[in-house]
């Protein structure tokens, strides 16, 4: 897998933001089963500030540009939602430093940083049926395919596709888990036969990317 530049980072962020904003009703709809249904909305209102203030942002180096993103996150998003995905892209962000380009073992090392952020920011682990039950796996999986030629070979193509794959996956089942975090875990046994909201996000998210990033270095074979 080919270094991704600021421009690669640049793809994933604003696809990230646009998809978030575009499915924030579905979002919350999610979470309205046993949340408190703010979800979507919350994660939004963040989001949009970053499309709207997008040509401003400082790009000194996509650490920079993280970080300028967790700001928003913190200031923008309101309950639980906000410090929880601000931290992460904080730590994310630190974890790539000032390095102009990323390597997927940089990539893998910066979700496991913002995995390791929202742990400790949110207090909840893997199988509390969070987002963390979708993001963890997903991480395995793009590291996994560091070590497969038929995955990097194109510059990472077929590695984030699995990625998003195997996080729609875990988000599904999450309907057989019992909620431990936030307002869901009020709801018990309850919380038990729905998705994880934020896990879903997640996979949506990720395949969403997905479909960008083939988009983008499809084009760029077909044209060398």
């Amino acid at each position: 897998m080919t270094e991704s530049s600021l421009e690669d980072v640049d793809l994933v962020l604003k696809t990230m933001a646009q998809t978030i904003v575009d499915n924030a009703v579905y979002f919350a709809q999610l979470d309205s089963i046993v949340g408190d249904g703010d979800f979507g909305y919350s994660l939004r209102s963040g989001f949009e500030v970053v499309l709207s203030d997008w040509d401003s942002l400082d790009r000194t180096n996509p650490g920079t540009l993280l970080k300028k993103v967790g700001i928003i996150m913190s200031g923008k998003v309101g309950g639980v939602s906000g410090p929880i995905w601000g931290t992460a892209f904080l730590r994310a962000g630190a974890t790539a430093g000032e390095k102009t380009s990323l390597t997927g073992e940089d990539v893998v090392a910066m979700l496991r940083a913002a995995m390791a952020g929202i742990m400790q920011r949110g207090g909840a682990a893997l199988g509390d049926k969070t987002l963390l039950d979708a993001l963890s796996p997903a991480t395995d999986s793009l590291e996994m395919s560091l070590t497969d030629v038929t995955a990097t070979s194109d510059h990472g193509v077929e590695a984030v596709q699995r990625m998003a794959d195997v996080a729609t996956k875990a988000a599904e089942e999450t309907k057989s888990m019992l909620a431990l975090r936030g307002r869901a875990a009020y709801t018990g046994e309850r919380s038990i036969g729905s998705v994880d909201a934020g896990a879903t996000a997640i996979g949506v998210i990720l395949q969403a990317i997905s479909a960008a990033w083939r988009e983008k270095y499809d084009k760029a074979r077909s044209q060398a």
